[in-house]
């Protein structure tokens, strides 16, 4: 019995060491808006300014550094710098989030909804959360038995539900009871992350990269 106690103690602290595991980096080529790296180990392969691979995304390159985000932590590397960066024990939905900007100014990312992943673009100009119908199924949102309502748009009146949703994750932020619309039909085609959710967090732009810090 105190040999099998022994085996199950070590193998959940194998299993916790496999977990926290740390992501190394190795950047071996550096280009404009391009990195060539290796991930724990492997073969080298190209990153491009705003793609991620294995948890791995490339922030930003020139010819003398790159910015990586890696396990949720900035890191920027010159050419044959290497990085061990281990990851965070837990999530602390109070940590900042950072988003990064596309070419035109536009912040998008993926969140989640009562556990589904969904795409959604930052819009500080939509006084709610507001997603299309076919999201809402997607997220297992029963939106039928929400308020219904009318609302004006640029293509005419469309028939709406106003809901609330129960978990709203960005990054390692969380918000709950989160006001959301819920359009009938297939607009917009992303989560617009509007007022009722950007209301609860601090917001700072700096350039390209706005930082999220949850109030409540």
């Amino acid at each position: 019995m105190f040999t099998l106690k022994r085996l199950i103690v070590l193998l959940l602290t194998t299993l916790s060491l496999i977990t926290h595991a740390a992501t190394q980096i190795n950047v071996v080529g550096l280009f404009s808006n391009k990195a060539l790296i290796t991930i724990n180990g492997g073969s080298p392969q190209s990153l491009s300014a705003g793609q991620t691979k294995n948890g791995v995304k490339l922030i930003s390159a020139n010819s003398e550094s790159a910015t990586f985000m890696v396990e949720g932590k900035q890191q920027v590397l010159k050419m044959g710098q290497a990085a061990s960066v281990a990851a965070s024990a837990g999530p602390a939905n109070n940590d900042p989030v950072s988003l990064y900007a596309d070419s035109r100014g536009h912040f998008y990312g993926k969140l989640n909804i009562n556990g589904a992943s969904l795409k959604y673009v930052v819009d500080t100009g939509a006084s709610s959360v507001a997603m299309n119908s076919g999201d809402a199924k997607f997220a297992k949102i029963d939106y039928e038995k929400g308020e219904k309502v009318t609302l004006s748009t640029a293509n005419g009146e469309v028939g709406a539900y106003l809901v609330k949703l129960n978990t709203l994750k960005i990054g390692t932020i969380i918000l709950n009871n989160v006001e959301a619309v819920i359009h009938e039909g297939g607009s917009p085609p992303y989560v617009l992350l509007g007022m009722s959710a950007l209301n609860r967090v601090d917001m700072k732009r700096d350039n390209s990269i706005m930082t999220l810090t949850k109030k409540y």
